[in-house]
């Protein structure tokens, strides 16, 4: 009897942090938004992939910083205010088991959570070192994440150093501005998602 495969539920995040790597360096604001779902049976119409209005099931929390480093090109991109946060910002603990709830319950129904990203790399080394330094756990276990950027390299045929949002087809693109707003880059990113999933790439003739 084949083993039945688990649906998958994919949350595009997106993270602002004021420096290249976690620890020395705090992540200082990131939002998710629910992209879509994945049947494990899928064949066929995206691989049974269901896409879900990004602006439905959001999260978003700005936090306060974990030291006094901090690189002010990397602080500038997201325009915060890193005293301001040092002040009002959520602490980590709290803002990261918040987010380990909501993730859990928008997962519902028996469907396993998968981070992804544009690139994920960034985004997920920050996402999974604070959710173990400040939880302890991850509801995304330490592999489930989903690099966009491989995605599209892949269905189009593409070397991965080749890919860039600005050479790929306008249809695959979301309409929303790349603001670095955590949440507004993570739902501009769930529609990202949404159009890779449906689109059939090389078949297409890559447009």
């Amino acid at each position: 009897m084949a083993r039945r495969i688990r649906p998958s539920l994919y949350i595009s995040v997106d993270i602002e942090a004021d420096g290249p790597i976690p620890g020395p360096y705090s992540m200082i604001s990131f939002g998710a938004a629910v992209a879509g779902r994945q049947d494990g049976e899928g064949k066929g119409d995206g691989g049974g992939w269901h896409p879900a209005d990004p602006e439905a099931q959001t999260f978003y929390r700005e936090l306060k910083p974990i030291s006094e480093e901090f690189v002010p090109e990397a602080l500038a991109v997201s325009g915060l205010d890193r005293e301001r946060l040092k002040e009002e910002g959520s602490e980590p603990a709290l803002a990261l088991g918040e987010f380990t709830q909501w993730v859990r319950e928008v997962s519902g129904g028996g469907a396993q959570p998968v981070m992804c990203g544009y690139p994920a790399s960034y985004d997920w080394t920050f996402l999974y070192w604070y959710l173990i330094r400040f939880t302890g756990e991850s509801p995304f276990g330490h592999s489930g994440c989903l690099d966009m950027k491989t995605l599209y390299a892949t269905k189009a045929g593409l070397p991965l150093r080749a890919v860039a949002k600005g050479t790929m087809p306008r249809h695959l693109l979301s309409r929303r501005r790349h603001t670095h707003h955590a949440l507004d880059d993570a739902i501009e990113q769930a529609e990202l998602l949404g159009n890779l999933m449906a689109w059939d790439g090389a078949a297409e003739g890559g447009s």
